[in-house]
């Protein structure tokens, strides 16, 4: 969705809802913008090693293994 998307939507308002709406796109000014939600997609692969032949058990105890060599 676009600023324009966003106008044309606004337009439909009431003068009061629009005032509304001013006064509180105003007030996030003042606030640090939020971090973006992340899209799915950025998941692809991240767990591709799970479906590999490992044995679930075995690759859980790998991993513990890892943790506790660590320095």
């Amino acid at each position: 969705m676009t600023v324009i998307d966003l106008l044309r939507q606004a337009q439909r308002l009431s003068i009061d809802e629009r005032k509304q709406l001013v006064k509180l796109l105003v007030d996030t000014l003042d606030a640090a913008p939020t971090a973006p939600l992340h899209d799915i997609a950025e998941f692809e692969g991240i767990a591709a090693h799970l479906a590999d032949d490992e044995d679930p058990r075995d690759y859980v105890n790998r991993l513990r293994a890892e943790w506790d060599d660590r320095p």
